[in-house]
């Protein structure tokens, strides 16, 4: 691992835009992956766990443990969204098999992982609901406490919802949770949808992915053709996921603004909304500019490039 690599837990849901951001961080030598934890949202436990594993086992990193954890938010039921990421939550790109069976018990497993290392040296990157990092303070406050900073994929400020008016979707599908992590008083930057709707690819990035040959490169390209299929024009989905990776490479291509924020746990259309409430919120550090063409060009530059770190 390259010298001043930081240690990194991927809190995860894979999900086409998650299977880029995992790609994305294993061919970044600044990320020291622990583990990948993952959390039922985009699609079932079993088969964000099972992707998860595929991921790595494509990576030829199957020495990176996979741990399953929450199979539902706090208290209430999770979201469908088969439509945008496929059944089997890949947009139907093939990976290979998982080469190691997953643990269980990814709460406790993070727990112990915080406890054996350092105090603030191991992050956690959030690309989920974020119920199993409410369930570890909840459960493992000491533990929790020894976060280095959690960088967190997730709600919409100044921006239109994706899963209800005002709400977006790892947001609304737990917003117990969120509420826990955003009160917790732990280092955490959010990264909503006012800037990861400003990062797109082109079918130009996809054909610079496919040239590259290697199975990462052209994995991502053929994630990033899935997310071609269920919008129109000439630019993809928003890459949401790789948005939580890019920060952490360059956090200089973000504008940061630290807002109380306060979340939604009504029943209602709004439930998982964010607010701008300084009576009330939380502060919480929130990206709300970035330079999209730089930080595209950066995904693209690390996920061609031919070195793999170990």
């Amino acid at each position: 691992m390259a010298p001043g690599a930081r240690k990194t837990v991927i809190d995860t849901d894979p999900g086409i835009d998650d299977g880029v951001a995992i790609l994305l961080a294993l061919q970044s030598p600044e990320f020291d992956i622990l583990g990948l934890t993952t959390v039922a949202g985009n699609i079932g436990i079993g088969t964000t766990t099972r992707n998860a594993g595929s991921i790595l086992a494509l990576a030829e990193r199957s020495d990176i443990p996979v741990i399953a954890g929450a199979s539902e938010p706090l208290s209430r039921k999770g979201f469908d969204t088969a439509d945008i990421h496929g059944n089997d939550g890949l947009g139907g790109v093939a990976f290979p098999a998982p080469a190691a069976p997953a643990r269980e018990g990814a709460v406790d497993w993070l727990a112990e992982t915080l406890l054996r290392e350092e105090a603030g040296t191991v992050d956690i990157l959030a690309l989920g609901p974020l119920t199993n990092l409410a369930q570890l303070i909840v459960s493992h406050p000491m533990a929790a406490k020894r976060i280095g900073r959690i960088i967190a994929m997730g709600g919409a400020v100044r921006e239109r919802g994706n899963i209800g008016p005002r709400s977006e979707f790892n947001i609304a599908a737990d917003p117990e949770a969120a509420e826990i992590v955003f009160r917790a008083g732990l280092p955490l930057t959010l990264i909503p949808l006012d800037v990861t709707r400003k990062v797109r690819a082109t079918r130009q990035t996809t054909a610079k992915l496919a040239a590259a040959k290697s199975p990462e490169a052209i994995a991502c390209g053929a994630l990033i053709d899935a997310y071609f299929q269920s919008t129109t024009g000439g630019e993809s989905r928003p890459l949401h996921d790789p948005c939580v990776m890019l920060f952490a490479l360059a956090p200089t291509l973000f504008g940061v603004e630290t807002l109380p924020l306060s979340v939604d746990t009504s029943n209602g259309e709004d439930a998982g909304a964010l607010t701008v409430d300084p009576e009330q919120g939380a502060p919480v550090d929130v990206t709300m500019t970035v330079n999209g063409a730089d930080v595209l060009n950066l995904l693209v530059e690390r996920i061609t490039a031919s070195k793999k770190f170990a």
